[in-house]
């Protein structure tokens, strides 16, 4: 059983680089946090066989960020996967979810994979659809919210959050499951793996190299919120009536 793991290389949002938006250039990229725990999952699973990481470069400038995005690949070999597919090109910066599936699901017909593991939800964005994307791409059942996961007898069966209950679900292979958190605990890795990633292929691929064109775009989505303060101070009469005052200023806010 080959499985495709989906990482995406993400905004670190925790060094995000702000002025009147936010500096994509200038913000450093990092594996989207639970896809660490769809890589661990494919690590446990795959056994002797093959697990892919594939990620579609969405933040620029297009040359700068391929080395980071290599680099942060490196890591997701270390964990254990055996390959990467780095699909980098410039149409696909700031691309549509349905364009970034399209890509996707084009490796993972290109690597014949049987089934492609995902993060619920990415860091930077955090719609949860790509998963379900690249399913209906690919013509494949899609389990989401997977908290436990096992393989047997060319089937899937995952037990999945919803918001009140957990259920048990089954579907047949191939198929693609999206990880909660919960799933596991993912590994760090030792000196050793993170020098034996560094022979491990890292494949870059163009929209040209998978026979397939994108047109849609979307705009950036980064502005973060500023607040100002109103600066009221109020300094005179009694405790009793500043309470007083602040609750009329609050009014007139419509705070209350």
């Amino acid at each position: 059983m080959k499985i495709a793991v989906l990482i995406k290389t993400a905004l670190d949002t925790g060094q995000l680089r702000v002025r009147d938006a936010v500096v994509v250039e200038e913000t450093p990229l990092k594996i989207s946090d639970i896809d660490r725990n769809a890589v661990e999952e494919a690590v446990k699973l795959k056994g002797q066989d093959k697990a892919y990481g594939v990620t579609v470069l969405k933040w620029g400038p297009l040359q700068k960020k391929v080395q980071e995005a290599e680099n942060v690949l490196r890591e997701a070999l270390a964990m254990g996967l055996d390959e990467a597919y780095l699909v980098a090109d410039e149409k696909l910066l700031n691309a549509s979810h349905l364009a970034t599936a399209k890509a996707i699901a084009a490796v993972v017909k290109k690597v014949g994979a049987d089934l492609v593991l995902a993060g619920e939800a990415t860091v930077d964005n955090y719609t949860g659809q790509i998963p379900a994307r690249v399913a209906a791409e690919l013509g494949w059942p899609v389990i989401t919210y997977a908290r436990e996961l096992k393989v047997e007898g060319g089937r899937v069966v995952a037990r999945r959050d919803l918001e009140d209950h957990v259920e048990v679900v089954e579907a047949p292979l191939p198929a693609v499951v999206s990880v909660t958190r919960e799933i596991n605990q993912p590994r760090i890795p030792t000196l050793l793996a993170i020098r034996a990633a560094m022979k491990k292929p890292i494949n870059r691929l163009t929209l040209a190299d998978l026979g397939i064109g994108v047109e849609t775009k979307i705009s950036a989505a980064y502005k973060p919120l500023v607040i100002q303060r109103k600066k009221v101070v109020i300094k005179d009469g009694t405790p009793e009536e500043k309470a007083e005052k602040l609750i009329q200023h609050l009014r007139q806010e419509g705070v209350i």
